[in-house]
């Protein structure tokens, strides 16, 4: 490994991610940015299978990033950790666990496509995050390739202003630099593995730089007083208007929009001073944030602070299993103790990696802004807060999805069901968005995902990195059921006497449909009753028994969602009512009353862009009509036909390769999450 961190100061690191839909060249990025910066000696090539961060045989074969990958790299006196994201739907957990430990990210589109449905879902992680963000629109040099249409969808489908900040020089194969419009200069990479040229704005393209140059400046000066000031005054300088676009990418009010070809290498040295000279350090974010007992601290990024790193990824190697940190506050050492303030256990760190990709180089410490790897936590889990045991610190974990589709796994021979235990439980750790259950009904184990491919390539792992033979049956989705016409007046009376207290509890519940879904949660429970009839104690009681009533709804067994349930009357005794007495009566009741109420099935459904050629869309329209989508949108790009709809998810097994044969291999899609839709009847569940 080249590149190695010395004493770099806080304000010169740059902890970065690459955010894209599937194929917008994300892993290029990187790939160019190592080799330009020196840390590698030869640029790697995603269709070669020769890249340093898509390092996994499953990501070669398949051509896409599957897991996060951590490199480093020093450009301009900075230091520059950078995390490699997956672009597809199914791995977007791995995408939030990142976001969750990084001060910003440089987000990489399409210059033919635009924004794609992947890349406006990690643009709305990341803004969950509050993650600045630059953006570099890629493969300028394609047949089709168009900037302001690529930044039109920016503005419109992101709901953000971009900041386009330079101008291409060419178009398509013509393709050979851009005008800087910040500083009033063209970078020319005429030939592709040349270096960067610098020279004038050619005379052809002076008078668009500068009307482009000037809707910049009132762009920005609309966001910024400095630049408004000097925008009203006549033009804004250079120096002000980097400020003023540092200022505004860092509270998020704009974006910066670069564009160029990182497969042609043209556009990655610009790309690089506008991360460090926009992008935040870990000095320019706000302290983090977490809770001790009952009380909120705050830790900066301060070297001598204690100690607190946050784990978002464990990756068990052939060397040993190694635990990926953030490092907020503090500093660690080889040989330091350190506490999981969540699990409340004490483990020592024994070696800490800088990592690249999956190349190691042993330091000595870790401080605040770093990210590396330590080898000798053996139980933490992604979430999980490492801080000093003197001053205990537990920081807010990065959300995971629910899975939502399922199937069954067994091993081929009946002697190696332990070992398929242990592996699962390993992928399970490795990977949160991964669940692991036995069916009580059938006894099989049940691994769940966020999609099909997401199991293709967990079953895939159990093979080759466990060398277990499975079988794995049809993948099954999640379904739910909710209220559709609840019941009033439902009463249940739960009374036990068996010697000793008894157990006593009545109550009176309204079942209803709750507006939307009710949201994550999908319950919501009131009390109305008055005079004291059911104390507060006593209605939290059944409160928490009515959420246990919604695991297993009355239709197939599934979760309930999407109901309101109001205690409106209810009686206690003066010896045998207890909170316990209350819980199992709101549970049974609630359970009865479902049974009253009519009740749906709730199926998932995704939003699927399918894009093919134009003498295939009726073929195509046609096949998803026969799997119940829905068809939204329908619109002609260069050629291409390009076909947005909402489909059932269990309709949706095995549409890959039926696509390819539809549209004899020209043919792709893309799919992510939309929520439930209620099913109709006959849809088998079970």
């Amino acid at each position: 490994m080249r590149a190695v961190r010395t004493a770099t100061a806080l304000s010169r690191v740059r902890n970065l991610g690459i955010l894209a839909h599937v194929d917008a060249g994300k892993t290029t990025v990187t790939e160019r940015i190592l080799h330009l910066t020196g840390a590698t000696h030869r640029r790697g090539e995603v269709h070669d299978g020769t890249t340093v961060t898509d390092f996994d045989a499953q990501e070669r074969e398949r051509g896409i990033t599957i897991f996060a990958a951590a490199v480093s790299c020093a450009w301009d006196g900075h230091w520059i950790n950078v995390i490699d994201t997956p672009g597809h739907v199914d791995f977007a957990d791995e995408v939030e666990r990142s976001l969750r430990v990084l001060d910003g990210a440089v987000a990489v589109f399409d210059a033919v496509a635009g924004v794609e449905p992947q890349s406006e879902s990690v643009w709305r992680q990341a803004d969950r995050y509050g993650v600045p963000r630059i953006a570099f629109v890629n493969k300028l040099d394609r047949a089709g390739a168009d900037l302001d249409s690529a930044v039109d969808s920016i503005r419109t489908r992101l709901g953000t202003v971009p900041l386009v900040v330079q101008l291409p020089v060419g178009r398509e194969d013509g393709f050979t630099g851009v005008v800087d419009l910040v500083r009033m200069r063209a970078l020319l990479w005429p030939d592709g593995d040349g270096a960067l040229q610098e020279g004038p704005v050619p005379d052809e393209l002076l008078a668009e730089a500068r009307r482009r140059r000037r809707a910049l400046e009132e762009t920005v000066a609309e966001l910024h007083p400095a630049a408004l000031e000097e925008f009203c005054a006549g033009e804004v300088s250079a120096v002000t208007l980097t400020a003023a676009l540092r200022d505004v990418t860092r509270t998020g009010e704009g974006v910066v929009v670069l564009c160029g070809s990182a497969y042609r290498n043209r556009g990655v040295e610009p790309l690089l001073d506008a991360a460090v000279a926009y992008l935040p350090s870990p000095l320019d974010v706000p302290p983090v944030r977490g809770t001790h007992g009952d009380e909120e601290w705050e830790r900066a990024a301060d070297p001598e602070a204690p100690f607190a790193a946050l784990v978002f990824k464990v990756h068990a190697a052939p060397t040993g299993r190694l635990t990926f940190l953030r490092v907020y506050a503090g500093t660690v050492g080889k040989g330091t103790a350190v506490l999981d303030a969540g699990a409340g256990r004490t483990e020592r760190i024994a070696r800490i990696l800088r990592v690249q990709a999956d190349r190691h180089q042993e330091v000595e410490r870790a401080v605040a802004g770093d990210i590396v790897a330590v080898v000798g936590v053996k139980a933490a889990r992604p979430g999980a807060t490492l801080c000093a045991p003197e001053a205990p610190l537990v920081l807010e974990p990065p959300s995971s999805a629910a899975p939502v589709v399922s199937v069954a796994v067994e091993a081929a021979r009946s002697t190696e069901t332990g070992r398929l235990a242990t592996a699962l439980a390993r992928l399970a750790e490795e990977d949160p968005s991964l669940t692991v259950r036995t069916d009580g009904e059938t006894g099989q184990t049940v691994l769940s995902g966020m999609g099909e491919l997401h199991l293709e390539v967990a079953a895939e792992q159990l093979r080759r990195d466990h060398g277990l033979e499975v079988s794995v049956g049809r993948p099954r989705v999640a379904y739910r059921e909710t209220v559709v016409r609840g019941v009033t007046g439902h009463v249940h009376r739960h009374v036990k006497q068996d010697g000793g207290a008894g157990q006593f509890a009545h109550v009176v519940l309204d079942v209803e449909p709750l507006e939307d879904g009710g949201g994550e949660e999908g319950f919501a429970f009131v009390s109305t009753v008055v005079g004291g009839r059911v104390p507060a104690e006593y209605a939290r009681a059944v409160a928490a028994g009515c959420r246990d009533a919604l695991a297993e709804g009355p239709l197939g067994g599934h979760p309930v969602t999407g109901v309101r349930v109001t205690l409106t009357d209810g009686a206690t005794h003066s010896k045998d009512s207890s909170e316990m007495a209350f819980r199992v009566a709101g549970r049974n009741a609630l359970r009865e009353a479902l049974r009253a109420c009519a009740v749906a099935l709730l199926e998932p459904v995704a939003e699927v862009t399918v894009t093919v050629p134009e003498d295939a869309v009726g073929a195509v329209l046609g096949d998803l009509a026969a799997r119940r989508g829905r068809v939204s949108d329908s619109t002609v790009r260069g050629g291409t036909s390009v076909v947005t709809a909402t489909v059932p998810l269990a309709e949706l097994f095995g549409y890959a390769s039926r696509l390819r044969g539809r549209t004899r291999g020209r043919g792709t899609f893309t799919s992510r999450p939309a929520g439930y839709a209620q099913a109709p009847e006959g849809v088998l569940t079970r």
